[in-house]
C-alpha cells in the first residue's frame, strides 16, 4: 500500500499538494478517518519507480523511513547523493527533494518504505509539531543525521518489525491493530534514532524564534505578515527563509499548528466547529471546514464520528 519508491513516491497514501516555482511536485499524507497516518511499501526494481514524476524529482510534506533490506543503488536527497546499500536506513524529512537521475541507478532487490505522519506516534500526539525537529525519536531525521546503518546481526530486527507493521496495516480495523501499528512504529523510531549522530546538531536560532512566536500566537488570528513583523522581518524574505531551512513556508507552519490542535480538539471535546475555530486563530466554521477538507480531504464533523466510531 501507499508509496512505491525510496523517499515516497505517489501512491494511494499520497495526493499532489502544490508544484513548486522549479516544477518540483510536493505531496501530502492523505489520511483515512478512523486509520493511523502510516503506510508500508515493500518495493523491487519492478514497482521502485510506479507513479513517479516523469524527472523522479518530488517532495512530501511527511516523514519516511526507508530501509535497504538488500541491495545496491544511489538517491539523491537536495542534490547530495547518498548510496543505497544492504542495511542502510534514510530518513527523509518533509520538504527534501528526492530525486533518482536514472531508474536504473536504483537497483534495490529489496527494500522498505514507512511513510508517516509524526501526529501517528503517541510520544509525539501531543508535542507541538514546531517541537518534532528536536524530539529524540526523531534524531535520524535531524538535519546533521539522515541516515544511519543497521549492524548485520541486527538487521533480521528490522525485516521482522517491517513485516508486522505491513500485516498490522493490512487490517488497520481489527481489535488493537491500532496499538499494534504505533507500538511498532515506535519501535522502530527507537532503532533509527540509535543510528543517528550521538550529538545533535545546533538548532537554528532563526526557526527557534519564528516558531516559538507561531506557538505563541496561534490560537489568535494572526497571518504570516503579523508573524514576520513581530520578528522584524518582511513576510517575503522570512517565507523564503522558513522554507529553504525547515522545508515549508511560514504560513504552512502557522496553518499545520493550528490543524493538529483542531484535530486534537475535534477528538477529545464536543466543542461545536464555531468554538473550536475560536479558538484556534480561524474566523468562523465556514473557513474551518474549508480548510480541514482541503487539508485532509473530508469536512471536520465525519473526521470526528469516524475517529470515536474506531475501536
Amino acid at each position: 500500500m501507499g508509496h512505491s519508491s525510496v523517499g515516497a513516491s505517489p501512491g494511494s497514501e499520497s495526493r499532489l499538494r502544490t508544484v513548486r516555482l522549479d516544477g518540483t511536485p510536493v505531496y501530502r499524507y492523505q489520511q483515512r478517518p478512523g486509520v493511523p497516518a502510516v503506510s508500508v511499501t515493500r518495493f523491487d526494481p519492478q514497482t521502485a519507480h510506479t507513479g513517479l514524476p516523469p524527472t523522479h524529482r518530488h517532495a512530501h510534506d511527511f516523514l519516511v523511513l526507508v530501509y535497504i533490506e538488500e541491495g545496491a543503488g544511489s538517491v539523491t536527497i537536495d542534490g547530495a547523493q547518498r548510496p543505497l546499500r544492504t542495511g542502510d536506513v534514510h530518513a527523509v524529512s518533509p520538504g527534501q527533494v528526492i530525486g533518482v537521475t536514472t531508474v536504473t541507478e536504483l537497483a534495490c532487490s529489496r527494500a522498505w518504505s514507512v511513510a508517516f505522519t509524526p501526529d501517528s506516534v503517541p510520544a509525539l500526539a501531543s508535542v507541538s509539531p514546531l517541537a518534532w525537529t528536536h524530539h529524540p525519536l526523531l534524531a535520524l531525521f535531524a538535519p546533521s543525521a539522515g541516515h544511519g546503518r543497521v549492524a548485520e546481526p541486527d538487521q533480521p530486527n528490522w525485516s521482522a518489525w517491517l513485516a508486522d507493521l505491513d500485516e498490522e496495516l493490512a487490517a488497520p480495523g481489527r481489535l488493537g491493530a491500532r496499538e499494534a501499528i504505533a507500538a511498532t512504529l515506535t519501535r522502530l523510531l527507537v532503532a533509527a534514532a540509535r543510528l543517528a549522530p550521538s550529538a545533535p546538531g545546533t538548532p537554528d536560532p532563526l526557526v527557534e524564534r519564528v516558531f516559538a512566536e507561531i506557538e505563541a500566537s496561534f490560537r489568535e488570528p494572526v497571518t504570516a505578515s503579523d508573524v514576520a513583523r513581530t520578528l522584524g522581518y518582511t513576510p517575503g524574505h522570512l517565507t523564503t527563509v522558513l522554507r529553504r531551512r525547515t522545508g515549508r513556508p511560514l504560513l504552512e507552519w502557522i496553518t499545520e499548528r493550528r490543524m493538529i490542535e483542531v484535530r486534537r480538539m475535534l477528538r477529545e471535546t464536543d466543542l461545536p466547529l464555531d468554538a473550536v475555530a475560536a479558538r484556534t486563530g480561524l474566523r468562523d466554521a465556514t473557513y474551518l471546514v474549508r480548510r480541514f477538507r482541503n487539508r485532509y480531504g473530508i469536512t471536520p464533523q465525519r473526521w470526528r464520528r469516524a475517529e470515536r466510531a474506531r475501536p
